[in-house]
């Protein structure tokens, strides 16, 4: 794999992002995340997966030079739906995913996360879905894990105003379960990993089969219109002035076009 790496040890694979200097959600990442839950799905020796990022980030947005490849909205609502289903995949796969949280999970990188079982933060991470700033909106699944975790009125706030929230804050919010020193972070993380590695298979894979009637009846029916959204914004004039100025590094100018 070009993106991720792992390694097994007292029943938990270690899963790495490494695509410096960010590890920016790419479709090639996503691509391999799913190749990582075929490979572990049926290993008798793997009960847990870790995933954290490489460097200075867990994983700080979506890979916004490669949307600039994307020449229709059609396309857009596909690349959309494609990353939704690998992280249901996650979400509802059979046995646990904890993300481990450094740095920024920002855009397409917290809705990875969310679509973990659990999240583990440093106190100084910073959490955040600015995609409003591009003139997008989320497309892997942020639209509706998000209010799941924080509330519709927490949700909005951080969608409409696009700025991250700390660590700290996604604990106290309950988008995130734990937060822990930059130091402790991984370590404290497989603690609880390896802790849940000894618990039964076939118990942890029903207790994550059963969490899934938690979802909101209407969560898919969110799920398929945030992704045919996801292609209806980013053919507008406010699309490409967002993503334009993400690019020169710059404040947009919208015009509501």
């Amino acid at each position: 794999m070009e993106f991720l790496s792992w390694k097994v040890e007292d029943g938990v694979a270690v899963v790495t992002i490494a695509r410096p200097p960010a590890n920016a959600l790419s479709r090639g990442i996503i691509a391999e995340v799913n190749e990582v839950l075929e490979a572990v799905e049926s290993d008798e020796t793997v009960r847990v997966l870790v995933l954290h990022g490489e460097g200075r980030f867990f994983s700080a947005g979506a890979d916004i030079k490669e949307f600039t490849d994307v020449t229709s909205g059609e396309e857009f609502t596909r690349l959309a739906s494609n990353g939704q289903q690998v992280f249901e995949r996650m979400e509802t796969f059979s046995k646990p995913i904890i993300a481990a949280i450094h740095g920024a999970a920002l855009g397409g990188g917290l809705e990875l996360a969310m679509a973990c079982h659990l999240r583990f933060v440093t106190q100084s991470a910073k959490l955040g879905l600015p995609e409003l700033q591009l003139g997008l909106i989320p497309g892997f699944g942020g639209t509706q894990r998000l209010p799941r975790y924080v509330g519709v009125a927490k949700a909005a706030e951080m969608l409409f105003t696009s700025e991250p929230i700390s660590g700290e804050e996604a604990v106290q919010w309950g988008l995130a379960n734990r937060a822990f020193t930059d130091e402790a972070l991984l370590e404290e993380t497989l603690t609880i990993a390896r802790k849940i590695a000894k618990k039964s298979p076939i118990a942890l894979q029903a207790a994550i089969q059963t969490l899934q009637y938690a979802k909101h009846a209407s969560f898919y029916e969110g799920i398929e219109a945030e992704a045919k959204s996801f292609g209806t914004v980013f053919v507008s004039e406010d699309a490409k002035e967002g993503i334009q100025a993400f690019i020169e590094k710059r404040e947009p100018v919208f015009t509501g076009k």
